[in-house]
C-alpha cells in the first residue's frame, strides 16, 4: 500500500475520533513528522501572518473558523497580534 493511502486512513480514523488533523508538505524544519493530530480544546495556537496591506482570503477565513471552531487559538499576525474577522 502507498505512503499516501496509509496516511489517509490514519487521517480518516483520527478525524472520526474527533481530532483535527493536519496534513503537513512543506515545513521550516526537515524531519517534521506528516501529520498533525490535534485533540478539541488543545492549548495549540495557529498563526497567519500577512504585511499589514495583506487580506484574509475567503479560504483562509475558512480554515481559521474550523480551527477556532475546535477549539483552538487562531491569530492574524502583521507585526501586532490580531482576531481573524470571519
Amino acid at each position: 500500500m502507498k505512503e499516501s493511502k496509509i496516511q489517509k486512513k490514519l487521517i480518516d480514523e483520527l478525524e472520526s475520533k474527533g481530532y483535527y488533523v493536519i496534513k503537513l508538505s512543506v515545513t521550516n524544519k526537515n524531519g517534521i513528522p506528516d501529520i498533525i493530530a490535534l485533540p478539541k480544546g488543545c492549548s495549540a495556537e495557529f498563526y497567519e501572518v500577512k504585511t499589514t496591506t495583506g487580506k484574509v482570503s475567503a479560504l483562509q477565513k475558512f480554515r481559521a473558523k474550523e480551527i477556532t471552531n475546535h477549539g483552538i487559538k487562531i491569530k492574524l499576525y502583521d507585526g501586532e497580534e490580531k482576531d481573524i474577522e470571519f
